[in-house]
């Protein structure tokens, strides 16, 4: 990381180096697990080119050379999108196993299955989990009892739910009890909470694409995204800024 970009928050630059998200860095910061000069860091706090990191006891040094790495995974249920392998056993990154240290691009609840990316970069993540950038996630939702007509139109025009009006979105029946719905919003649950909302519960929920990328591999299984795929989220994320 070139030193002209310093001072720089501890959060952010925890994501530039690839170490963990934003979200992430700022649960270690209250958990008391990130020392700074021997001094425990702050949330907001910024940090200098010779500042000491620790995080659990170890040093954080950034790797200039680093090798950006890109997975596409299908998320079975019951595994925790979080990089916090000391609290949640069950976590997305021993689950994945992978030899050099990653973390997940958004959330995917812990009952859901699904597309999620993994990554190192930094500079992608906020760009893709920015709001009003409208990148678009589709899912298969099945629910527990017939969808009427009057499902589909409520949901499609917005729910209130955590103090907000969802946005309007796609969605279509594909069976008696399971629909299609395509979101470019990220609130927590979203979508349970949205079908709880009009009496539904959700029974299943898979989340099959994002952005341009398709979900394609086996459940508990992940892949590389091709640099064909990789050029064209950049392309698709060109006019977003990296920053919050």
């Amino acid at each position: 990381m070139e030193e002209n970009i310093y001072p720089i928050r501890i959060n952010k630059y925890l994501s530039e180096i690839g170490f963990c998200s934003r979200r992430e860095a700022d649960n270690l910061i209250s958990n008391g697990r990130i020392i700074i000069n021997n001094i425990q860091a702050e949330l907001g706090q910024k940090i200098n080119f010779n500042d000491k990191i620790f995080i659990d006891g170890e040093i954080i040094n950034h790797n200039k050379n680093k090798k950006l790495i890109y997975i596409a995974f299908n998320k079975p249920a019951g595994i925790v999108c979080t990089t916090d392998t000391k609290i949640e056993k069950d976590n997305i990154i021993d689950y994945i196993n992978f030899p050099s240290r990653i973390f997940p691009i958004g959330r995917l609840d812990k009952l859901s299955q699904g597309l999620i990316f993994l990554t190192n970069d930094g500079d992608i993540v906020n760009k893709i989990l920015r709001a009003k950038n409208y990148n678009e996630k589709e899912y298969i939702v099945d629910v527990n009892k017939p969808i009427t007509k009057d499902f589909i139109s409520k949901m499609s025009k917005g729910i209130p739910i955590l103090d907000t009006i969802t946005r309007p979105c796609s969605v279509t029946q594909l069976h008696k009890k399971k629909f299609k719905i395509i979101l470019t919003q990220g609130l927590n649950r979203q979508i349970r909470r949205m079908c709880e909302h009009l009496n539904y519960r959700v029974l299943n929920l898979k989340r099959v694409r994002i952005m341009s990328i398709c979900l394609d591999v086996e459940i508990g299984k992940w892949r590389y995204l091709t640099s064909a795929e990789i050029s064209q989220i950049n392309k698709s994320l060109k006019s977003s800024s990296k920053t919050i």
